[in-house]
């Protein structure tokens, strides 16, 4: 699987940016309904104080109401200690109804003396009469008589004179009475009034007091009303955010699929094209056919001569590739160059393993930044400061940390493109050297896809880079790339031959691959080159211009 920034997951800084836009809408919504919460309290409050207010007032006028009864009676018994002390615990109804109570008795005491008095006059009155009437018919001795009268007339003023007293007496009590019953009634009225004034109020009192409970229940539902649809919104953010999640894994996975299946179809596609290519190059083999048959039994004689020009010319057609790949032209250099190209990805999959880790931990910090933001948000009125202090270091060390994300996002950037980089020069020097052999136990066995597939195309790379250097050590450079320079002159001059100059083929057994390693070998006779020998060679330089045309047109199709 090639290495790229789209294989990593991008929406990291547009989640934090749709968080941090949801922060900031709950904060304007959790400050104005905190706002208005605060000022309905408030009035509640001040409410509550005027009423509290006026009900102290009201309870200091019942107090000063019922000690006025106790000053009452104090003032109307002030001369009279006994019944002063007991009417000290009584109300102003109670002791009036006291008072009312000995009116009466006195009052009926007073009916029955003047019943009495009146029965005394009656009877004064019968008894003068009778004497009269006596005087008249008994004109006896005068003196007993008169003796008898007078003493009659004492008894007569004497129970006159007592009834009296008491008489002037009790109206003298009688009327200090009803004086003390008129000022109490005065009182009473006045304590009336006060109490009707204080029941008409008491009256608009629980109307206020149910206004006021009616309103704290409405605060109540409507302090439900809105946890509801906070607990409500933050489960669609849950869910909003899952859904959100499965989307972009579901979308991670069918791209990676349709990169799997452009990936295949593009190895399907140069597997043909490369199986075209074969095909046209046999049929280009099989039109030189009928000259090289003439000169077989030559061919033969030189047989071990050509072998060795054979095994030159591709090695000087490899060193000149990889001179290609890596720019020089030392055989040390170019293995040094192998081995710090090693160096180089072992610590650019270091790099790459640093920064998935710095991600990781980004993130995590970044979901418990969130998760405590989440425990301060409601924390109370208290903690508000405290809370929206801590939130602003949140928010600068979030910033501090989308920074850090942001660069260690644009070095991955850096190290995936130079590990592409990496990866097509790998790939590039493997099928420039994909001609030489190592045996079927050291070719790589890995996926094309895998990580580890470049590294092992490196390591192959460098053990044909290394048998490659064996095979040439000892061996005169300098006519080598001469060698090499006249067989791609041959080849640029054979590559301008006109389409009409083509060759027929024969109905003879056509020759296999110059460079199958089953090639039949001549014999040791004959060192003069011939026409046919010239041919053969040309054919040969052909041959492997047209391979590493289509080795080109590979790599630039993976790039």
């Amino acid at each position: 699987m090639p290495f790229s920034a789209e294989a990593i997951k991008p929406p990291l800084h547009d989640q934090i940016t749709e968080l941090q836009r949801k922060i900031q809408l709950l904060e304007g919504d959790r400050s104005a309904y905190y706002e208005m919460s605060q000022s309905s309290i408030k009035k509640n409050r001040n409410y509550i104080l005027q009423l509290r207010q006026e009900n102290k007032k009201l309870h200091k006028k019942l107090a000063n109401a019922l000690a006025g009864d106790e000053q009452v009676i104090k003032e109307a018994f002030q001369s009279r200690g006994m019944e002063k002390a007991a009417f000290r615990n009584m109300s102003g109804k109670a002791a009036l109804k006291v008072l009312d109570q000995k009116v009466c008795d006195k009052m009926k005491k007073l009916n029955a003396l003047k019943h009495t008095t009146q029965t005394y006059r009656r009877r004064l009155e019968d008894l003068q009469t009778l004497y009269q009437s006596m005087k008249l018919e008994n004109r006896g001795p005068e003196r007993d008589t008169e003796r008898h009268s007078e003493e009659a007339k004492s008894e007569g003023e004497v129970a006159e004179e007592h009834p009296q007293k008491n008489l002037r007496v009790l109206e003298n009590r009688l009327e200090k009475a009803q004086l003390k019953c008129q000022e109490a009634e005065h009182i009473m009225r006045g304590y009336l009034k006060l109490k009707a004034h204080l029941q008409e109020e008491s009256l608009t009192f629980q109307s206020k007091l149910d206004e006021l409970e009616a309103e704290i229940l409405r605060q109540r539902q409507e302090l439900k009303d809105l946890q509801v649809l906070n607990s409500d919104a933050l489960l669609s953010k849950d869910t909003a955010k899952a859904e959100l999640q499965r989307q972009e894994e579901q979308m991670y996975r069918e791209r990676k699929d349709r990169e799997c299946i452009l990936t295949r179809y593009k190895k399907e596609a140069e597997d043909r094209k490369a199986q075209a290519e074969r095909v046209e190059r046999r049929a280009q083999r099989a039109a030189m056919q009928p000259d090289e048959l003439s000169s077989d039994a030559q061919r033969s004689a030189t047989g071990l001569g050509e072998e060795e020009e054979r095994a030159i010319s591709t090695f000087e057609e490899a060193f000149r590739r990889i001179k290609e790949a890596t720019g020089v032209t030392d055989t040390r250099e170019v293995v040094e160059r192998f081995i710090s190209q090693g160096d180089t990805q072992q610590h650019l999959e270091n790099l790459k393993k640093e920064n998935q880790r710095t991600l990781v931990q980004l993130k995590e910090d970044r979901d418990r930044l969130q998760e405590h933001f989440q425990d301060i948000k409601y924390s109370g009125e208290t903690k508000l400061s405290s809370g929206q202090q801590m939130l602003e270091d949140c928010k600068r060390h979030l910033q501090a940390e989308q920074g850090s994300r942001d660069a260690a996002k644009e070095r991955l950037d850096w190290l995936t493109r130079t590990l592409n980089t990496v990866r097509a020069g790998v790939e590039h020097l493997s099928d420039k050297l994909q001609h030489i052999k190592l045996g079927e136990r050291l070719e790589p066995q890995l996926p094309p896809g895998s990580e580890e597939y470049v590294v092992e195309l490196l390591s192959q790379s460098e053990q044909k880079l290394l048998l490659l250097q064996e095979e040439l050590q000892g061996k005169d450079l300098a006519a080598v790339m001469k060698e090499m320079e006249e067989e791609e002159f041959h080849a640029s001059i054979e590559g301008k031959l006109p389409h009409c100059n083509t060759r027929i083929k024969l109905p003879e057994a056509q020759r296999q691959d110059p460079y199958d390693e089953e090639e039949e070998s001549g014999d040791d006779e004959g060192d003069i080159i011939t026409r046919a020998i010239l041919k053969h060679q040309s054919q040969l330089i052909i041959d492997s211009k047209t391979k590493r045309k289509t080795r080109t047109k590979k790599k630039k199709g993976k790039l």
